[in-house]
């Protein structure tokens, strides 16, 4: 009985030594290319970029075709601008009406201003008159007392008077009058000036508008597709032309969970392409999807599409593009190794990198 104890407890002691020591080996042993570096298959892909209509109309001409490089700023097509040009007309026409309005309504704020001061000295004149017309009252008043006047002065004196206080009462109202016609004149000015604004927008926007209808290229790339031809009546937002941004070439893999949280952005990648299997891209990772996702088709196995995987983005770098922009052809299939360890040497099996351009040029 103690004996059976004693091979029980040795052959457990056994086991565990074992299996110190193969975790001991698998913690310390040297890390292999299958754990320094990550690999995915995918295509050369570049930014699209649809350059459509803004306003709705009849496409006169597009000067670019399939495969033409174009530069930013060059004229891809032109919808016709005929009614706009008709309607910029009739806007800069109600400019000069608006602005011959407006100096009318100044030239009446003028005659306001002329017909105050008429007013002004007319009630000068009114006040003066009304003051000597009772002054003259007052004399008449003490000498019919003294029965040196004649009672019939003394009424003429009054309705004189009267008379002048009334014509004084008709000067202020006037005054009053051309005070308010002065302000009704000088928002006539205000009301001018606002048509006038109201038309010149009415113009930059018309212009505005002209101007959309001739489409520039906004990227230095490559077309894609001519998806509409002269003639064609498109509406608004209607794609004519698709464009490869040139300057933005990625590829997209695909990594499991295990690779993908040793995956750190900015990371250093090589793209082997299945056209140049002797040479190597380099290129920078610049995404890594948040969140997991079933893999696409391209992968091959049934196995490996039942795995959830994660989308890392692949650029590649913008002075390599730019040296060989008229080698660059999305579609490419070709395979994508990611860096996971700095300090891990490349694989042989990795081609060396393409030339790189002298700096400067």
């Amino acid at each position: 009985m103690a004996s059976t104890r004693a091979r029980w407890l040795l052959g457990i002691l056994l086991l565990v030594l074992i299996g110190g020591g193969l975790g001991t080996w698998y913690v310390l042993k040297p890390r292999g290319d299958s754990e320094a570096f990550a690999v995915g298959n995918g295509r050369i892909e570049a930014t699209e970029v649809d350059v459509a209509t803004k306003l709705p109309g009849r496409l006169v001409a597009v000067t670019v075709r399939e495969g033409d490089d174009v530069t930013a700023g060059q004229i891809l097509a032109k919808i016709d601008t005929k009614v706009l040009e008709a309607d910029l007309r009739e806007a800069e026409a109600a400019v000069l009406q608006a602005e011959h309005k407006k100096a009318s309504a100044e030239a009446a704020v003028a005659q306001r201003h002329n017909e105050i001061a008429a007013a002004e000295a007319l009630v000068v004149q009114r006040t003066s008159q009304l003051h000597l017309a009772d002054t003259e009252l007052r004399r008449t008043r003490t000498l019919q007392s003294g029965g040196i006047v004649a009672r019939e002065k003394l009424d003429v004196d009054q309705t004189t008077t009267q008379t002048n206080a009334a014509l004084l009462s008709a000067a202020q109202a006037q005054l009053f009058a051309a005070k308010s016609a002065l302000e009704a004149a000088k928002a006539g000015v205000l009301q001018a000036q606002a048509a006038i604004e109201a038309a010149q927008a009415k113009a930059e926007t018309i212009r505005a508008d002209i101007t959309d209808c001739t489409l520039i290229s906004p990227i230095n790339g490559r077309v894609l597709y001519r998806l509409a031809e002269p003639g064609e009546v498109l509406a608004a937002g209607g794609r004519v032309v698709t464009l490869l941004d040139l300057t933005d070439v990625y590829m997209t893999l695909f990594l499991p969970t295990s690779l993908v949280g040793r995956t750190a952005l900015d990371a250093e990648a090589r793209i082997v392409l299945d056209a140049r299997p002797d040479l190597s891209v380099p290129g920078r990772v610049t995404f890594v999807s948040p969140q997991a996702q079933f893999t696409p088709k391209a992968v091959e196995t049934q196995t490996e599409r039942e795995k959830l995987m994660f989308r890392v983005k692949i650029n590649i770098l913008p002075a390599l593009l730019h040296r060989y922009a008229k080698l660059v052809k999305t579609g490419l299939p070709g395979v994508a190794y990611v860096r996971l360890d700095a300090t891990a040497p490349w694989p042989a099996k990795v081609p060396p990198l393409v030339p790189m351009p002298e700096p400067g040029k």
